[in-house]
């Protein structure tokens, strides 16, 4: 009989308790990524080349005389292309060349104090470039995306433990050991929301004030699956 109450015994001592953790952190982006791109037309194929560098080095320049560093500049594109025109008998004909050039411009100084704020460094860019220059959209994010990824993980953590204790008291135990802990790839931090590239040239509106450019809050998330054992 006493083997029985030891067998008995040593199987309630044994057991596991599995939690999902989930947790986020809210804050106020202070990095934004823009792109200006740079489409110029012309006859030869020198030509539209040419006056493309023409027009990113002018945007280049606005850009430094407003504080942004050498190494938040940088070309992300750079392409000629022919233009045809399909005519009935002739087929394909080419009317002209194409030369793109985009830029990604990162701007680190975006709060409600910066001076000059980022929708006046925009506009002074786009000013600069004249009709050749597009606004391809912008993203806002964070400077320190894994200090805010730490703290959602800590409160994945948290919640996963909370769900724990509550059940293993529920059932009359307590938490031992934890056995294993799996993050959850798919709750890596997400960008901001990003403004879709725009086909029209912004160089046709009159930029008599800087567009306002607000920034919101973003979230990230973090979640993670814990097991314990139970005591």
């Amino acid at each position: 009989m006493s083997k029985q109450k030891d067998v008995d015994k040593k199987r309630s001592g044994t057991g596991t308790v599995t939690t999902f953790g989930q947790g986020s952190v809210r804050a106020t982006p202070d990095l934004m990524r823009v792109t200006l791109s740079i489409e110029t037309r012309a006859s030869k194929v020198a030509l539209a080349y040419g006056q493309a560098g023409e027009r990113v080095t002018a945007v280049s320049s606005a850009l430094r005389g407003n504080g942004v560093t050498d190494a938040d500049i940088a070309t992300s594109g750079l392409s000629v292309r022919t233009e045809t025109v399909w005519t009935e008998g002739q087929g394909n004909r080419i009317t002209g060349y194409l030369a793109t050039a985009d830029l990604t411009v990162a701007l680190r100084d975006i709060d409600a104090g910066a001076f000059p704020g980022p929708a006046t460094i925009i506009a002074d860019a786009v000013e600069a470039g004249g009709d050749d220059v597009r606004l391809g959209g912008l993203v806002l994010t964070f400077a320190d995306q894994a200090g805010l990824l730490a703290r959602a993980r800590d409160a994945a953590w948290d919640n996963a433990l909370a769900k724990a204790e509550q059940y293993a008291a529920r059932a009359g135990r307590s938490l031992g050991a934890v056995l294993e802990i799996t993050e959850n790839a798919a709750s890596a931090p997400p960008f901001a929301p990003q403004m879709r590239a725009m086909s029209a040239p912004v160089g046709e509106v009159a930029f008599a004030a800087a567009v306002p450019v607000e920034l919101g809050e973003s979230e990230i998330s973090a979640s993670v699956r814990a097991t314990w054992t139970l005591d």
